[in-house]
């Protein structure tokens, strides 16, 4: 397995193909409320064999990643909740899609005829093995084999959702509900410029997640200051959706943070403005530990 590396350039390096976790899991010294985070999109380890078998530089690729967004939610375990973060990158492997989302037309043989090849997010190029990058160019320079695609879910995707669910399990146990918030940012969107949002919070239309924890998050960052808006044009992914069962006790909210707030997003590096959105994320996961949550249980 590949090994995390903490990238601060704009081109990643290699990582060598050995031992290592793909996610890393900072728990709290106890965990005190029933609040999960996850980063699934901002690994930045990129397997060398990987960059071998792309015809994309280092810096193209890097345009899908959800950059520094484990960063700006580090805060978490300080005020008693964990922190999953995955730690490959999203087009290597993508955990907020089905684990078997995959495009034919990638592949030098016949796939399996459970795969799922006909999914919006497959005809889109960005099924669970990515065919294209976020600015829509095409990733490899040959076809792949199912067996690649498999290795990755089973070494990747598979672990990141058994660390995710038994996290959900343990405090859905401790504290009779669970709410998972999902970190991603968002890139500029051309149909948005008179009027971005700074912030989307998805919660499949009300479906994932109790509206007065939408409401409550909503509020806490309108009061900063932030231009919010709900499930447009990010309803949430694959786990918004699966595991946001409020009926079960367990909740779950996506939020996109709009990336030109604290990154440059064609250098993929970190702006002056970073700080001060991480001390008002934090300032969010303060108030939401401080929040009585007993009207999530089922």
């Amino acid at each position: 397995m590949d090994l995390p590396l903490d990238f601060t350039a704009a081109a990643p390096q290699a990582t060598p193909d050995g031992a290592g976790q793909p996610y890393l899991l900072t728990r709290p010294a106890g965990q005190t409320v029933p609040l999960i985070f996850a980063s699934p999109h901002s690994g930045r380890a990129y397997p060398a064999h990987f960059i071998a078998a792309a015809r994309l530089d280092p810096l193209a690729l890097r345009r899908s990643e959800d950059g520094f967004v484990d960063e700006l939610f580090a805060a978490a375990p300080a005020h008693g909740a964990p922190l999953l973060a995955a730690t490959f990158p999203r087009v290597f492997c993508d955990v907020n899609r089905e684990p078997w989302e995959l495009d034919p037309g990638m592949f030098d043989e016949p796939l399996p005829a459970w795969v799922n090849t006909a999914s919006p997010r497959v005809g889109a190029g960005l099924g669970t093995i990515a065919r294209v990058v976020a600015t829509g160019e095409a990733v490899y320079r040959r076809k792949l084999t199912f067996a690649e695609a498999e290795d990755r879910i089973r070494r990747f995707w598979q672990p990141y959702h058994a660390a995710l669910a038994a996290l959900i399990a343990e405090t859905r146990d401790e504290f009779g509900a669970c709410l998972l918030i999902d970190c991603h940012s968002m890139p500029t969107h051309p149909a948005q410029a008179n009027n971005p949002p700074d912030i989307v919070l998805g919660d499949a239309h009300g479906t994932a997640c109790a509206p007065r924890a939408t409401r409550l998050v909503e509020q806490a960052l309108m009061d900063m200051g932030y231009r919010v808006r709900r499930n447009d044009p990010y309803a949430g992914g694959y786990v918004t959706r699966h595991y946001g069962r409020p009926r079960d006790g367990v909740h779950a909210l996506q939020i996109e943070v709009a990336r030109p707030l604290y990154m440059d997003e064609a250098r993929i590096e970190r702006l002056p403005d970073m700080e001060a959105l991480r001390r008002d994320l934090t300032r969010l996961i303060g108030t939401l530990s401080a929040t009585e949550w007993s009207f999530l249980r089922w």
